[in-house]
């Protein structure tokens, strides 16, 4: 159960939309994927409902028995397309750093392809302790546990049912497809306005001005 008594706790972090701002790069590696393919795909839309695994986005815009390849020419497009478009979210630096200041990891836990999500940390220049991919929602659990998550930050309903499964204070903040509204009722213990409260937040967490559970 997470507590507000830690000193140092880990933190995870969801990566689309939580850390990165990675609208502008997907959109482009997704216009990119349409071209090559002859396919047609929106990317304006696709934008629109980032977080869950690329896979399921994939059944939108072609048949099953092709789904591995595109998504296989996907990822060996994204270094090229997607990365330096990509922008840090307002406080993703900051939000790190206040856990990492107080002793604590900053873990990032996403469902982006592991090796494209480094990509992201290291052409931003963040700097978390681990970062582990291919996961998504209840998936996410099994990793914030073994890295001993107390609290898990996400913009998504699937990233507070992944802080449920690892018993974690699920923090949630609107800035990707799910409002307010729909991250506390999903069950976020947390709703802030985006990460630039989370060190003040975090703040008062760690010093048990807060509840362990909202």
């Amino acid at each position: 159960m997470a507590s507000a008594s830690i000193t140092a706790p880990t933190v995870g972090f969801d990566l689309d939309m939580t850390l990165i701002d990675s609208r502008p790069g997907i959109h482009a590696c997704w216009v990119e994927l349409s071209e090559r393919t002859g396919t047609y795909v929106d990317a304006d839309l696709v934008v629109t409902r980032l977080g869950p695994p690329l896979e399921e986005e994939m059944e939108y815009w072609f048949p099953a028995d092709r789904i591995p390849a595109m998504s296989g020419l996907y990822r060996e497009l994204y270094p090229s397309y997607a990365i330096t478009g990509t922008l840090a979210m307002p406080g993703a630096r900051e939000a790190i750093g206040a856990v990492q200041a107080a002793g604590g990891r900053a873990v990032v836990v996403t469902a982006k392809w592991e090796p494209n999500a480094k990509l992201h940390m290291e052409h931003l220049g963040m700097e978390p302790d681990a970062v582990i991919g291919n996961l998504w929602a209840e998936q996410k659990g099994a990793a914030l546990r073994e890295h001993g998550a107390s609290v898990y930050v996400g913009d998504h309903t699937g990233d507070v049912r992944g802080a449920r499964i690892a018993e974690a204070l699920s923090v949630a903040v609107p800035t990707g497809p799910c409002t307010a509204e729909e991250l506390s009722e999903a069950g976020a213990d947390v709703v802030l306005g985006d990460l630039t409260e989370f060190p003040g937040w975090f703040s008062d967490y760690r010093a048990g001005c807060l509840p362990a559970r909202a």
